[in-house]
């Protein structure tokens, strides 16, 4: 382990795996304010189900945007930087949102000013981890790609145990301390990875930026020597006046010299990043619109949308009927991540070789075996046969992140095994995207389904009659299995 480590050290520097690490460890770590933003609508904004789901729904909007970032990233450099000067604008991004729920209360009162920082939040996260995916493709090309899965490890690894922490030390927050303190205390991993951005060096963009002084090799250079040259050879001949005319006359074509010369190389830099990004645009779309690409994520775009996202209406049921614990539910999403780490060890272990197809169909069973024990738990048929609410809710968490990984992990695959060479990151980046965008649709799908229910959080009655139209929907997207390639598995394409 620490000859390991060594290795990585050695290979990509202290200050480059320190940021990475915190980054994702940070990305774990947000079910620590998450958590109290859930019982802040919950409990002082008295939001309804459908209410607090649809604001969680709008705020993770910049989480379906993410090939934005990584084409800006690609394309347009600040001040020189690729990467860095990014991270530091989606750090700042993901700091202040913080800050200012802990300070003023009225932005925590007000569900316009709740929304509108949380998604700017959300912006600055989504953007730091499409960058840092970045950042670790550039670092393990060439000579360094035998460390790609090392680096992949430490990244899944830091966001694992981020989660679990995050998850336990919420609970106990909760139980102790205000929702501002709480806020106030998440906001200091972001200032650390703030502050650690300066300890890495950047990759160089490749772009020479003209502007400012020129220097002697471009031509802007000559240009103002030929200025600076232009005066009369024999300047006794003239008078006073006429000696500080001819200065001011030369010192204002100079002026205007300059001033064009700037213009046209400020000009020429957005011509440049225009061209850049028509290129990416353009790339990504080609490679996008091609069958093999556009079925598959077809599928699991469908396969989203096609659920109603009850998660929120659930979380309600289990505080105010089931009158669950804050702490206990922090444990239930702490066993939640290690069965997300047991779900990726199953299916590493023991589900390479099968076909995709196959995998998907099972894991919409077993996601439909979920939807049979909230309904069991929901109409308390679970008391009748001596099994406590706390034990079903334990049960059902753990097997969920376990199913749902097992559902992931066929998507990352397929993901990486389409992506062409050339814009990995970016089509990567749209896949995640097109998941995302696809989970806030099933969750408005949930809000609608919620509201015409008119389930709230004092009347579940018709709770059952969702979560039946839910395990219906769970079957739609195994009728069409057909879009995904019949012989693709884990470890071929």
């Amino acid at each position: 382990m620490i000859s390991w480590l060594r290795q990585l050290r050695a290979a990509f520097g202290t200050s480059f795996l320190w940021l990475i690490s915190l980054i994702y460890f940070t990305q774990g770590f947000r079910s620590f304010v998450w958590t109290a933003i859930s019982y802040q609508m919950k409990d002082i904004l008295k939001l309804s189900p459908s209410a607090s789901q649809f604001v969680v729904s709008i705020a993770l909007i910049p989480w379906s945007i993410k090939p934005l970032y990584g084409i800006l990233s690609d394309c347009i450099p600040i001040r020189g930087g690729k990467r860095i000067p990014y991270i530091v604008v989606a750090t700042v991004l993901s700091l202040f949102p913080w800050i200012l729920l802990g300070v003023e209360s009225s932005f925590r009162s007000s569900i316009t000013s709740l929304m509108i920082l949380l998604t700017v939040q959300n912006v600055g996260s989504a953007m730091s981890d499409v960058v840092v995916d970045a950042m670790i493709a550039e670092a393990v090309k060439s000579e360094r790609a035998s460390f790609a899965g090392d680096l992949q490890s430490i990244s899944w690894s830091s966001m694992a145990i981020g989660g679990i922490f995050g998850s336990f030390l919420g609970g106990y927050t909760l139980k102790n301390l205000s929702t501002d303190k709480i806020f106030f205390l998440f906001s200091i991993l972001p200032t650390i990875q703030l502050f650690s951005c300066g300890l890495v060096q950047d990759v160089p963009s490749g772009t020479k930026v003209l502007l400012g002084n020129a220097s002697s090799e471009d031509p802007f250079g000559k240009l103002k020597l030929d200025a600076n040259s232009n005066k009369t050879s024999k300047p006794e001949q003239f008078g006073f006046q006429k000696r500080r005319k001819s200065k001011a006359k030369s010192k204002k074509r100079k002026r205007t010299i300059t001033s064009s010369v700037n213009q046209n190389s400020q000009k020429s830099l957005v011509k440049t990043w225009y061209a850049s990004l028509r290129s990416a645009v353009v790339s990504l779309f080609l490679a996008f619109k091609q069958p093999i690409i556009l079925r598959p994520m077809a599928w699991f775009f469908l396969a989203r949308i096609s659920i109603p996202n009850l998660s929120t209406v659930m979380f309600y049921h289990q505080t105010e009927f089931l009158h669950l614990e804050a702490s206990f539910l922090a444990y239930v999403r702490v066993l939640g991540w290690f069965s997300l780490m047991f779900g990726t060890f199953t299916y590493n272990r023991f589900l390479k070789h099968m076909s995709l197809r196959r995998i998907l169909m099972w894991a919409h069973v077993g996601l439909a075996t979920l939807t049979l024990l909230d309904i069991v738990l929901v109409s308390q048929l679970n008391v009748k046969f001596g099994i406590s609410d706390k034990v079903m809710v334990l049960c059902g968490s753990a097997l969920a992140d376990a199913i749902n990984q097992l559902k992931m992990m066929p998507f990352l695959i397929i993901s990486g095994q389409l992506c062409p060479p050339g814009i990995e990151g970016t089509l990567f980046a749209l896949f995640m995207s097109i998941n995302n965008f696809g989970s806030t649709l099933s969750s408005i799908f949930g809000v609608s389904l919620a509201s015409v229910l008119k389930i709230s959080s004092d009347s579940f009655d018709n709770l059952v009659i969702g979560l039946c139209v839910q395990l219906v929907c769970t079957f739609i997207p195994v009728g069409f299995l057909f879009l995904i390639p019949a012989e693709v598995t884990g470890k071929s394409s």
